[in-house]
């Protein structure tokens, strides 16, 4: 297994300990350093041009996407591990087609962290398996011509993407579970979807819940 030289970028002491035990322990570096501040990462980039950041972009102090879009272009070699409980839609899809950017979500089994960081040391891409499949034919989605919702059957459907049962969804609206009922079958036969997760990966590729809630 080749050795990489890693950085944890997190401001979670927790977290930065956690990931430098497995690092260890699967023998992938002995070349760990830590941080807790964004302003610390630029100058240990330019010591280690091709290091490994595993990165909480969303705890570590970025006020916006083009922040990282700039240290990913003045750093074109190094690895990012986006290893983060909430990323948005809008932050995935720019991410998702680059390379360099692999990404995995906190709630991760050790398993599946370990065969991220694997992979990435080796030179892998890694993508957390719920985005891969949720990422699977985008372009030809893109393309298709899609059923119009109502804003009702629209708000109900990220409900049910966010994982609502019909009672919750009718506590929420203020409405019955038979409205609910219709509501959603109306919804999986204009979609042409057989199931929640079907109607979830709808949901999440047109823009009307983010992936994250779906991935947590």
């Amino acid at each position: 297994m080749p050795v990489g030289h890693y950085i944890l970028a997190d401001n979670q002491d927790i977290t930065r300990i956690g990931l430098s035990s497995i690092i260890r322990k699967l023998c992938l570096s002995e070349h760990i350093r830590e941080i807790s501040s964004k302003q610390l990462l630029p100058a240990l980039l330019k010591e280690n041009p091709e290091a490994i950041v595993i990165l909480d972009y969303t705890l570590f102090d970025f006020s916006r996407i083009e922040e990282m879009i700039n240290l990913h272009e003045r750093f074109p070699f190094v690895r990012w591990i986006l290893f983060s409980e909430e990323l948005t839609t809008e932050f995935l899809h720019y991410i998702y087609p680059k390379e360099s950017f692999n990404i995995i979500f906190k709630n991760a089994s050790i398993q599946e962290i370990s065969k991220a960081l694997k992979d990435v040391t080796s030179k892998k891409r890694y993508i957390c398996p719920h985005i891969e499949v949720l990422f699977q034919h985008t372009e030809d989605f893109e393309k298709k011509e899609h059923p119009t919702l109502t804003v009702t059957e629209k708000e109900i459907l990220k409900l049910i993407a966010q994982g609502k049962s019909v009672k919750e969804i009718a506590a929420i609206r203020i409405s019955s579970t038979h409205t609910i009922i219709t509501h959603k079958k109306n919804i999986f036969r204009k979609l042409d979807v057989n199931n929640v997760y079907e109607a979830t990966r709808y949901a999440i590729r047109a823009g009307i819940t983010d992936i994250a809630e779906y991935c947590i």
